[in-house]
This record gives C-alpha cells, structure tokens and sequence, in this order.
C-alpha cells in the first residue's frame, strides 16, 4: 500500500484541494504548455473532440510524470495527474493566451451554458486508469465593461475558459450541474475512487 503519490501537476487548485483532504503527495516540476519549451504539448489535434483531447492531456500529463520520476531516481509511487478544459459549441476553450483573448473567451460563455471536462488519471507502472468529469455550467449575462474589469483583475489567466469558478467569477455563475471540484480542476469523487484501485485511501 502506497503511502503518498506524486502529482503531475502545478496547479495550485488542485494542490489546495488536496491539502484541504489531508493528502500525502509530493510535487513533480513538469513545464506545462506547448513548444519546446515545456515537457509535453498542450495544444489540441486537428479535429479533436473536447473529452478525447481531455483524456490525451491528462494520460499525457501523468505518463510524462512517470518517466520523471524515473529519471529522477525517486521512490517508485502512483503519478497523479489531471486536465481541464471548458468547451462551448464543440469548441475548445483552453487558457487564454493574452488579454484580447480572454476578454473574447468570456464574451462567447456569458449569458450562456457550457460544459467542463476534467480528467483525472492515475499510472503506476504499467497501469493506467482514468476518470472523466463532466460538469454543465450557465454563466449570467455580462457587460463589456465587467468583462474587462474581471479580465484586468488578472484572474483569468492560467484557467480554462478564462475564469476561476473559486474566485471572482463566483459572482457570475448562476448554476452549476455537476462537480463543482471538477469545475476547480480536481474532481474529489473520482480522484478518491481512482486511487483506491491504486490501494491509496483519501480517508
């Protein structure tokens, strides 16, 4: 039985969201993003559907994890990983590249309903299991100028579909069917389940 796992991830969400569990987890440093600068390409495929190219990402995430930490020599321990991504009319909506991009992100969901995918997987060795989220979120109706005043808070960036349903945009999500952890980044339901297949209990 395992006694901690790693994490193939740097998303604060999702590290807060494990602390808050009493998890035991170490950090592995993966570059995330596209180009050669990071340590796997983010950027979808030609014609990729939204949950295929969220189980690509993830699987991706935690097999690149894996080699690190065998690369690194590290205690050998279940990689954790997970991707998030926001589609709207079967378009992907990934973080937003600049300013322009994130106000133009926001101006497409508002007033509207959108899903988020996030995928969780888990490998050890030669095991690989994955679990997919799927969450319905309806965003209210905004101004311009509210788009812009979030947008300048600087929130935007680094999230999926341009906005942190835990922070400010909070304010403007008027309903949500499915996971709200899921929507965060880190579905606690199936993260817990996976990992019990993994003999590590959250409890």
């Amino acid at each position: 039985m395992p006694t901690f796992f790693y994490l193939a991830s740097q998303s604060p969400r999702r590290r807060q969201i494990l602390d808050e569990l009493g998890a035991q987890y170490k950090m592995l440093n993966l570059k995330e993003g596209s180009g050669d600068s990071s340590d796997f390409d983010e950027t979808p495929l030609p014609n990729e559907i939204a949950v295929d190219y969220v189980r690509r990402v993830s699987l991706l995430k935690a097999r690149t994890g894996w080699s690190q930490m065998l690369k690194l020599s590290l205690d050998p321990s279940p990689v954790l990983s997970a991707d998030t991504t926001v589609v709207f009319d079967d378009l992907i909506l990934g973080k937003p590249e600049n300013r322009d991009h994130a106000i133009e992100m926001l101006e497409r969901l508002q007033g509207c309903a959108h899903k988020v995918h996030s995928c969780v997987t888990v490998k050890y060795q030669d095991q690989e299991e994955q679990a997919l989220s799927t969450t319905k979120v309806t965003l209210a109706s905004l101004s311009k100028s509210d788009i812009v005043k979030y947008v300048d808070s600087g929130e935007p960036f680094g999230k999926a579909g341009s906005y942190g349903i835990q922070g400010r945009a909070g304010l403007f999500v008027q309903k949500i069917e499915g996971s709200y952890t899921g929507v965060v980044g880190l579905p606690i339901y199936e993260t817990a389940e996976l990992l019990k297949r993994f003999d590590y209990d959250l409890l």
